[in-house]
């Protein structure tokens, strides 16, 4: 039976969604799980949880719990990320000291300095990591959720043999976006051509009944250039996370496509969204996600593990849209599967780099990957895709090499660093503050 390995399986928040999905898909029955994870207190939580769902659903999944990496990775068939290197306590630092210079970021992790700070930490450790499963378990695919997505998938590229794809579920959020727009239950009467990078794909074809879908879409922002989600209170730990699609409305009235991720994530690619003069992006309806919103998250997350595990909850059982258990399966042999994954670019996207990590539908089949062909980007896609992809690279580089110069570079290039001077300051900062997790650096 499938060994299927975890690396952060302490964490409280993926762990219910990703033991449920791999529990209730019938073509992994019998597997054994194993959650690895640093903190043994996270584990905890998160190994009863584990046991009381395969109990529930009762398909004769194992599962057991080690902080030893390479005793959980030895002869492992699949391997799934969810790590944070240094968890809120570093993320504090990729938002509060960029904020002190007046960058402001909805999220944080994926782009800005934040983005590239979050790099800098997780890619010794993803790297340690995959030169494991290269001596452990070579043959098993990496199905990585950890962000900075592009940055990290790249790092295991570049460094070892091991096969990867990035997951995200924004893709799920955007296509909801679209039945809400158009009125739809589901997407059965939906078809669509989406690419990009991670957070920055772009629906570049939308069909309604067959039909062009984009006519409709300009006629509903002329009415509605802002979405009333009004019903979320602001005291909510949710309220930074409701997206109203300002940011993407006003994107499709310039570029002709349709960004799939939330608002909070787009706005960080582009530097005039998230200014003093936007009021840090509400005037898009975009709110600025701070700490203590994540750790109210995080210690809900934490009470939840625990009620699930002293049998005092019971988790719905019906599969997540998450892909990594359909995947796996797939992978295995059990059919064929399509969703948008994050994978090197061997062509699925013209005109971008070669290998660089980019986002669009594959079909998994007979145990291998296949991307779709998207076709040409529109210019202007193509044209802020790249600068991205050209940063990340240097990201990627300067973290492996321990070059500071480089590092500097690639975090001056970043769209929402708008000061030289600052911008110096605020790379020092950070690199200071993330000592202990960065000693390519010392």
């Amino acid at each position: 039976m499938p060994k299927i390995v975890i690396i952060g399986g302490g964490s409280v928040q993926w762990m219910p969604t990703i033991v449920r999905d791999l529990a209730v898909t019938a073509e992994l029955a019998g597997s054994h799980i194993v959650l690895e994870d640093i903190e043994p207190k996270h584990l905890d939580y998160t190994l009863p949880m584990a046991r009381r769902v395969l109990e529930q659903v009762g398909t004769g999944c194992t599962v057991e719990a080690t902080t030893d990496q390479r005793a959980a990775l030895d002869g492992a068939d699949s391997v799934i990320l969810t790590i944070s290197t240094g968890g809120l306590d570093t993320m504090r630092h990729d938002l509060e000291i960029p904020g002190k210079y007046g960058v402001y970021q909805p999220v944080g992790d994926t782009v800005g300095p934040g983005g590239i700070s979050r790099a800098w930490r997780n890619i010794p450790v993803v790297v340690g990591i995959a030169r494991d499963m290269e001596a452990l378990c070579p043959r098993a695919w990496l199905l990585n959720y950890t962000n900075p997505m592009s940055t990290l998938c790249r790092c295991v590229t570049r460094t070892t043999g091991v096969r990867v794809i990035g997951l995200c579920h924004e893709i799920y959020g955007g296509l909801a976006l679209v039945r809400e727009i158009f009125g739809l239950e589901t997407n059965d009467r939906l078809e669509w051509r989406a690419a990009g990078i991670n957070h920055l794909a772009f629906f570049l074809e939308l069909r309604l009944d067959g039909e062009d879908a984009f006519p409709r879409l300009r006629e509903f922002i002329r009415e509605h250039p802002m979405l009333d989600r009004g019903a979320v209170e602001p005291a909510s730990p949710w309220f930074p996370f409701c997206d109203r699609a300002s940011v993407k409305f006003e994107l499709f009235g310039v570029f002709g496509a349709l960004a799939v991720a939330a608002d909070r994530h787009v706005a960080e690619f582009f530097p005039y969204f998230l200014t003093e003069e936007t009021d840090r992006g509400r005037k898009y309806g975009v709110e600025l996600t701070r700490i203590s919103h994540r750790q109210q998250l995080m210690d809900e997350a934490f009470e939840r593990a625990a009620r699930l595990g002293r049998g005092e909850e019971t988790l719905d059982l019906t599969p997540s849209q998450e892909a990594a258990a359909r995947i796996i399966a797939a992978l295995d042999g059990h059919g064929e599967y399509t969703d948008v994954m994050n994978l090197p670019n061997t062509g699925q996207i013209p005109g971008l780099p070669a290998d660089a990590i980019v986002e669009s539908r594959a079909t998994i089949a007979a145990g291998a990957v296949v991307p779709e062909d998207v076709g040409e980007l529109p210019p202007a896609i193509r044209a802020v895709l790249e600068h991205h992809i050209r940063i990340q690279e240097m990201t990627v580089e300067a973290a492996l090499t321990g070059d500071r110069n480089l590092a500097l570079q690639a975090f001056l290039l970043d769209p929402l660093v708008r000061d030289f001077v600052a911008g110096k300051r605020m790379f020092a900062e950070l690199l200071e503050a993330n000592r202990t997790y960065l000693p390519q650096f010392s």
